[in-house]
């Protein structure tokens, strides 16, 4: 069986990431980049490959915890016979261009046996490798197609080869350690046998991070949770183009055993828009402006007259491969199909546009001017939006039983306009200012016609619809209605009632009433539903409960003080893993409640 999702750690040099187990073993990385093919994943498939590295120890207790402000791991292991530790981190560019996953066991007390067995399998295990044994401490691993890369281990330590797989069995005397290096070279050089070239990577690898924290602007309650939560965030960015991933895994199930399990390694402009915000609030600038950069740079490429982004893009602002199901893989815990790519690329998701636009509006404050040809192709994208709001859509969701008037996109189409029209008064930027604020408010009374239910006394998921959904909460949030609004009153009240169980939120309830999403099974609570509740609560003037939900929430993250998607019936973490979303929304909560707990004590 899989180790849980909460079993596992993740490290990464902003071009691709790993998921350490509490056991020590890498057992999911895509390699070179986060979309590329996984060389790694046993989490999802036991013969789809694996970097163990353990003492051989009857029993013992596994600790796993980060270096104080840094993405540098350490997995320790400690038992009567000895304690071992595990050192895992990826060198970073530009003082180490090539990538590099190092891996340094050491005996901490007594005398141990450590056993290494590196099994690379290429192309989400689709494709076979020859084994080449340069020396006996450098193995190659060359996949069969030329396209993809070579994979090549260095150590310390003898190594023999078993199966076409790396492994060594050794012995550790107290305080000796043994050092491993995986990167795509293809020589016999070994930076393992160099004088302190491992401690000196390790800690430039985290003299990067600790400096990256230390230009955080937040230094509030919670900082550790906040700051645990923006070192997830920066994993899941891009150096090299600026975008962001909405999660590092694919096939991590929502439901287990189900068929709700999609593929987060790419970029939605939903998800990275909101992590622009989240970077803002903390003082990363540099990252919100790479993103504001490269989604621009998707604007200008779009075609002529084509004035909508796309809902998704690889990395690097292409495409990629259609949804494709990979049918020897098992899935975790029996969760089938696993899927790669994600068919959503191809939905009309008329939500996208006020995200990116909130996020566009407060990096021109904030971080970057806007240019005038950015300028001109926003706004040729909110001349478009005027002439199409009024459609049905797929939306946040990226529902699969059809497309619906649902409400969550008719409230960010308001936002788009809304800060289209503020950009543009600010900056004097010419517009059909008219036109705009006629629709802004076209929409707004639609949303106040058409989708509040006096009857049932809170606004509907969709138009003509008895359902309500978690996204609602953005409402408030986004600007659109005020805190103590009587109808926005109601609808928080209903949330709670239909959709709060104990201090998490359910998006909506699958399948009930009218409210059928196109898939079969169920799935846990949203985490970040959770966190939107607990600041509309503070905004609602329930600032001790709001704090309460807060805690208690918070008690739900791993070990290493990260989340997933969601939390299950029994506390477990399901869906793909570190998820943005839940760590944009804990830290915009989170300062947000600190914010009102410090003005409420009388300071301004």
């Amino acid at each position: 069986m899989s180790m849980a999702i909460e079993n596992h750690a993740v490290i990464g040099d902003l071009r691709t990431t790993a998921l350490v187990a509490l056991n020590g073993s890498i057992d999911f990385m895509c390699w070179p980049r986060f979309d590329s093919p996984s060389v790694f994943a046993s989490l999802l498939e036991p013969s789809a490959g694996f970097f163990e590295l353990a003492p051989v120890l009857e029993g013992g207790r596994f600790r796993q915890f980060y270096v104080p402000d840094t993405n540098v791991l350490l997995t320790r292991v400690l038992s009567p016979e000895g304690v071992s530790e595990i050192s895992d981190f990826m060198t970073l560019a530009p003082d180490y261009p090539e990538q590099r996953v190092i891996r340094r066991v050491k005996a901490i007390r007594g005398t141990l046996k450590f056993r290494l067995h590196c099994a690379p399998r290429f192309d989400y295990a689709r494709v076979g490798h020859k084994a080449r044994v340069l020396n006996d401490r450098v193995i190659l691993f060359e996949p069969m197609r030329d396209d993809l890369p070579t994979l090549r281990i260095s150590s310390t330590i003898p190594m023999t080869l078993v199966d076409n797989d790396a492994c060594a069995e050794f012995v550790l005397q107290l305080n000796e350690t043994a050092t491993f290096m995986l990167d795509s070279l293809t020589t016999d050089e070994n930076l393992c046998l160099e004088d302190h070239w491992t401690s000196t990577a390790f800690k430039a690898t985290a003299n990067y991070w600790i400096d990256w924290v230390a230009r955080a602007s937040y230094h509030g309650r919670w900082h550790d949770q906040i700051t645990r939560s923006t070192l997830a965030l920066k994993l899941l960015t891009s150096a090299e183009h600026g975008s962001m991933v909405a999660a590092a895994t694919f096939g991590l199930p929502e439901d287990p055993g189900g068929i709700r399990n999609w593929d987060y390694r790419y970029c939605w402009v939903r998800d990275s828009s909101f992590m622009v915000y989240a970077f803002m609030k903390t003082g990363h600038t540099e990252e919100a402006t790479a993103f504001i950069r490269w989604l621009h740079q998707r604007r200008l490429e779009a075609q002529p007259g084509e004035a909508r982004l796309k809902v998704m893009y690889a990395i690097d602002g292409k495409a990629f491969v259609p949804e494709t199901d990979l049918t020897h893989f098992r899935g975790f815990r029996n969760s089938r199909p696993v899927r790669i790519g994600n068919g959503a690329e191809d939905q009309l998701q008329l939500d996208i546009i006020g995200e990116m636009m909130d996020a566009v509006y407060h990096a021109d404050r904030h971080c970057e001017r806007l240019s005038w040809k950015a300028w001109e192709s926003i706004a040729e994208g909110i001349d478009w939006l005027c002439l199409n709001w009024n459609q049905p859509d797929e939306s946040i969701w990226e529902v699969r039983g059809g497309k619906k008037h649902f409400l969550f996109s008719r409230i960010m189409c308001w936002v788009a306009l809304d800060r289209a029209i503020r950009l543009s008064e600010e900056r004097g930027f010419p517009a059909r200012i008219a036109v705009w604020v006629r629709e802004r408010n076209a929409i707004y009374m639609d949303v106040q016609n058409n989708f509040w239910s006096e009857e049932l006394g809170y606004f509907v998921q969709y138009k003509g619809g008895t359902a309500i959904d978690a996204s609602c909460l953005l409402m408030p949030l986004m600007g659109f209605i005020g805190d103590h609004d009587p109808r926005w009153a109601s609808t928080l009240r209903a949330v709670g009632d239909q959709l709060l169980d104990d201090s998490h939120v359910f998006r909506y309830h699958v399948a009930e009433g009218n409210n059928d999403d196109g898939l079969e099974g169920r799935e846990g609570t949203f985490t970040m539903c959770s966190f939107w509740y607990i600041e509309c609560l503070a905004r609602s003037g329930d600032l001790l409960m709001a704090r309460f939900l807060f805690d208690k929430t918070l008690s739900y993250a791993n070990h290493v003080g990260l989340f997933s998607e969601e939390i299950g019936p029994a506390g477990e973490h399901l869906g793909n893993f570190p998820q943005a979303f839940t760590h944009l929304a804990l830290i915009r909560a989170g300062q947000y409640l600190d914010q009102v707990i410090y003005r409420d004590k009388g300071f301004s």
